[in-house]
């Protein structure tokens, strides 16, 4: 794919029947040149309301972790929608760094993918982006929580701690998933329905979503040709976060520190490299 030029919107999605409302921010492929433009303390290159190009591009979702932010995958969305991708990063109403209280609710568990399949209605419907989306190229990438949202999309049935049956509807248009570090506890047992491409990136050092919850996936899954798992050396739960400002690097502000001798700036650039690698495989092969 060739390089293009990055536009930005920011957009508000509805969900009528519970009424509340999330803000998306859509990255996409265009002809105007992009700039440094100020998202808070972050600074993405991208042209804010530029028009996308007229061609069809796959979409992929980001879902951010439990209490986090959908700005923090920038170098991962911003080099997605660099070769081609229409990407849009949501927020999930109450799990999120504002606003985070349904934390640990069954509520969450059952909101979080609903949030995803909202965020696809509203783009497949949307007079700036709907003749711009492959409809049969869609995807999801999700962080901690947001790999457990990937999941129940992709077909896992999760469970309450009690063994009680959460009732998620799954989104047989999201066609493959990317998991970074994922929380999947949720799963003992009931991932056999999940048939679509994975990539599964864990950590090696990792309090937050410990080795077992990669290996539920490994054992869980049915297809394991499905899969493809890479632990990285090194590398802490928030390894996967883009990198933060120097002036919000702080040892007391967990998501921005890493393991002794981790390159997080290192990693963010091999990192959106291989999930382009293993979307253009899977979407697009």
């Amino acid at each position: 794919m060739k390089d293009f030029f990055v536009g930005s919107r920011q957009l508000i999605v509805r969900d009528e029947m519970k009424n509340i409302s999330f803000p998306v921010l859509v990255q996409y492929p265009t002809n105007e040149e992009s700039r440094p433009i100020a998202f808070g303390p972050y600074v993405m290159n991208v042209s804010p309301d530029a028009e996308i190009i007229e061609e069809q591009f796959p979409l992929v979702i980001i879902s951010h972790g439990n209490g986090g932010s959908n700005l923090l995958y920038r170098t991962i969305s911003t080099h997605l929608a660099n070769n081609g991708y229409i990407v849009a990063m949501l927020e999930h109403y109450g799990n999120n760094r504002n606003n985070n209280t349904l934390e640990s609710t069954t509520e969450n568990l059952v909101n979080r993918p609903r949030h995803v399949s909202l965020t696809i209605d509203f783009l497949l419907s949307d007079n700036s982006f709907s003749r711009n989306i492959a409809r049969k190229k869609i995807a999801v990438i999700g962080h901690s929580m947001g790999g457990y949202t990937a999941l129940a999309l992709a077909g896992g049935v999760p469970r309450t701690r009690e063994g009680l049956v959460v009732e998620v509807a799954s989104d047989s248009r999201i066609k493959a998933i990317v998991l970074l570090a994922p929380g999947t506890g949720w799963f003992m047992n009931s991932l056999n329905r999940v048939t679509l491409p994975i990539l599964m990136l864990t950590a090696e050092h990792d309090p937050v979503t410990p080795k077992w919850n990669g290996e539920i996936v490994l054992n869980y899954i049915t297809d394991k040709s499905k899969l493809t798992f890479k632990e990285i050396e090194n590398a802490g739960h928030f390894s996967f976060l883009s990198p933060f400002p120097a002036t919000m690097k702080n040892p007391n502000f967990l998501p921005s520190t890493d393991p002794m001798g981790f390159d997080r700036e290192k990693f963010h650039e091999q990192l959106p490299i291989d999930i382009l690698d293993f979307l253009n495989k899977n979407l697009n092969g």
